[in-house]
């Protein structure tokens, strides 16, 4: 028998059929197995076609699984025409052979008008449990260890939009996950392909209350990996938050890192001063050596305001992390520490009361607000309302993992992040900090807009090119991995106090 069976779902179209062919040809191909909701009737050979629901339903894969007899299988999970580049199956089934990964996947090309684009994807690391990390359009199973790790821990019923994702989860327990850092095919846009999302919308996809259930069910096959693989907290074991005998020169500080930013910087700060509260409060810039103009706006603020603290730092390797660092290391921090971008703006004039209000009242380490979308006008844009409702008290530091943020204005207990500290990078420092802290203590949430987030092309995640959203990405995934390790580490140790 031959090594590979390939799985597709069926797509109308002659491009569908162009990507079939030179599978069908191929020596290695066993036999294809098209998946269609509808009956179909394909005179295509060593095809065929299995009518069934979506190919991301558990239902449907242990359906795949069953019809299929060869060792490997090749998953081409969208609708994309593809192009396979000579050898790429030999070279794919090579390298499953010599890895004995449970999953393989590899680079492709973009295809364009004028030629093709490498598009590199990330390497695989315990960390990459994003139910939207990208794989591309095709990936090689070994099915031995699926049927193993489904037998080993189960399947959940009823899901039926996070099938794949629970299965990629379950074979990366006790199986590798290789990238081939190699372009094994080309990804050719199609007229009449499915619609893409624009950026903005898929970014915030996760929040979007269309997609609550198939949220939801992400959410309970990550939390039963979790479980498998010894890192998932239990509700309500958190720490208390020790009570400083230390007074503070204020109740709370708004803390703004900024650089080049002359266009916006005192809007945020007017933003600031308006805060009408029933406790002292100050504001801490820190400006990391800005060279637009924007020292000079400041400077000249600050000489109006005598609550406003402009900070240059000594250092000049800080990112936004390291600038917050400054700020809650100085003398003038309060209690409690705001967050505020210097291109965004607070919603109204009660924003800091109501941050601070619910740290005193919950024993919160950390309080984070929601916000709306804005351009740079700052008239709403889709998707609006970002308030992150898929946080539970239960269960909301466990699926923390699995999202890529947890919102803003962000609001900390500064003793606690004194000691905790921000990565000095600036991107992810955020992401971090809230990892950390929803480990061990408690987070709370505001659901109503508290804050304008603008989007503009100065945007440090703005147009980003294909090898930044990957640095990106990866940044966010190493963070991942270091506190999956951290938890796994921490609940071991209980486990031994527990047992004497």
């Amino acid at each position: 028998m031959k090594p590979l069976t390939v799985v597709i779902p069926h797509s109308p179209g002659s491009f569908f059929e162009k990507t079939l062919f030179p599978l069908t040809k191929s020596a290695l191909v066993e036999r294809v197995v098209i998946v269609s909701q509808e009956p179909v009737h394909l005179k295509i050979p060593r095809c065929r076609v299995l009518v069934a629901g979506s190919l991301l339903s558990h239902e449907t894969l242990s359906l795949i699984l069953a019809k299929i007899r060869t060792k490997y299988f090749l998953l081409l999970p969208g609708t994309q025409q593809i192009s396979i580049e000579p050898k790429a199956l030999e070279r794919i089934l090579g390298k499953a052979e010599s890895t004995k990964a449970g999953l393989v996947y590899s680079d492709f090309y973009d295809g364009r008008q004028h030629g093709k684009a490498l598009h590199s994807l990330n390497d695989y690391q315990p960390g990459s449990v994003r139910d939207d990390f990208d794989f591309g359009a095709m990936i090689l199973f070994w099915a031995p260890p699926v049927r193993k790790a489904l037998k080993k821990y189960g399947v959940i019923p009823g899901v039926k939009s996070a099938g794949l994702y629970d299965l990629r989860l379950k074979v990366s327990i006790d199986h590798s996950v290789y990238h081939l850092q190699e372009p094994l095919y080309t990804m050719i846009m199609n007229v009449g392909a499915i619609h893409e999302l624009p950026l903005q919308e898929k970014i915030f996809a996760y929040v979007d209350p269309r997609n609550e259930a198939v949220q939801k069910e992400m959410e309970n096959v990550f939390t039963d990996y979790l479980k498998k693989i010894g890192a998932y907290l239990p509700p309500h074991r958190f720490s208390e938050i020790e009570q400083t005998p230390k007074s503070f020169p204020v109740e709370a500080s708004v803390v703004i890192p900024v650089r080049n930013r002359k266009e916006t910087i005192a809007e945020a700060v007017k933003s600031a001063l308006s805060q009408e509260t029933d406790f002292p409060s100050n504001i801490i810039i820190v400006d990391n050596h800005s060279t637009d103009g924007t020292t000079a706006v400041l400077s000249d603020l600050a000489r109006q305001y005598s609550c406003l603290k402009h900070i240059v730092p000594v250092r000049t390797d800080l990112g936004i992390g390291g600038c917050w660092n400054e700020a809650l290391r100085h003398e003038v921090c309060g209690r409690y520490a705001v967050q505020l971008d210097s291109d965004d703006l607070y919603s109204s004039s009660r924003t800091l009361q109501k941050m601070v209000d619910v740290l005193r009242q919950g024993n919160y380490a950390m309080v984070i607000g929601s916000y709306s979308l804005v351009d740079s006008r700052l008239k709403e844009i889709p998707p609006g309302l970002i308030d992150h409702r898929e946080w539970t008290d239960e269960n909301g530091h466990n699926n923390a993992l699995r999202i890529n943020g947890l919102g803003a204005p962000r609001a900390f207990n500064s003793g606690l992040m004194r000691n905790i500290g921000f990565l000095n990078v600036s991107y992810g420092e955020d992401y971090a900090a809230a990892l950390r802290i929803c480990r061990q203590y408690r987070i709370g949430r505001i659901y109503e807009s508290l804050y304008l987030c603008r989007r503009w092309s100065g945007n440090t995640d703005a147009a980003l090119s294909i090898e930044e959203a990957n640095r990106n990405n990866a940044f966010k995934d190493k963070i991942r991995t270091m506190e999956i390790l951290a938890r796994q580490k921490m609940l071991r140790g209980r486990d031994l106090k527990l047992g004497g």
